[in-house]
């Protein structure tokens, strides 16, 4: 598993999400994204922790763009959305040649009663306008979570001093 370096671009590639607006993960931007990776519909850790992303949101949106997406089907996403009121936007169909280039942990089903599909462990990367990855955050699992509001009071200090990136080398 090779993991993706921070102060460099990020291959740009493009997720459909359940509102049928394809968003594009990379690239040049106008504003920073914030880009969490989920587990999928069978995690309930990853409900709790996106159920508290979307209570504060609005303090999200108001320094950077805000993109969740997961391996699940369509289908499973448009569930978890109506299901948890989700104001985010939400992908799904994250490819596994997606997640290894993302440095992601790669997981298989225990059982049929967990999922039927190979699935990322969870990862949040925080991406500059230009493209490049400013904080990347890897779990192997799901109880090892970034803390959302020193995640958030740490990205509008990186942003409102355009800060360098930290541990590239």
């Amino acid at each position: 598993m090779t993991k993706p370096r921070v102060g460099e671009p990020l291959t740009p590639f493009v997720l459909q999400t359940v509102d049928n607006a394809p968003v594009e993960i990379g690239g040049k931007a106008d504003r920073w994204t914030m880009f969490f990776v989920y587990r999928g519909r069978h995690c309930p850790r990853c409900k709790r922790f996106l159920n508290k992303l979307n209570a504060v949101l609005s303090d999200w949106t108001e320094h950077m763009d805000v993109v969740v997406a997961s391996a699940d089907t369509q289908a499973k996403a448009t569930d978890d959305k109506a299901e948890f009121g989700w104001d985010f936007r939400l992908g799904y169909g994250l490819s596994v040649p997606q997640m290894r280039d993302l440095g992601l942990y790669v997981s298989n089903p225990l059982s049929d009663a967990e999922t039927d599909m190979t699935f990322a462990e969870p990862g949040a990367f925080a991406i500059r306008p230009d493209g490049t990855l400013m904080l990347v955050d890897i779990s192997n699992g799901p109880a090892a979570r970034p803390d959302l509001e020193e995640l958030l009071d740490g990205m509008i200090f990186n942003i409102t001093h355009n800060r360098p990136v930290r541990g590239g080398d």
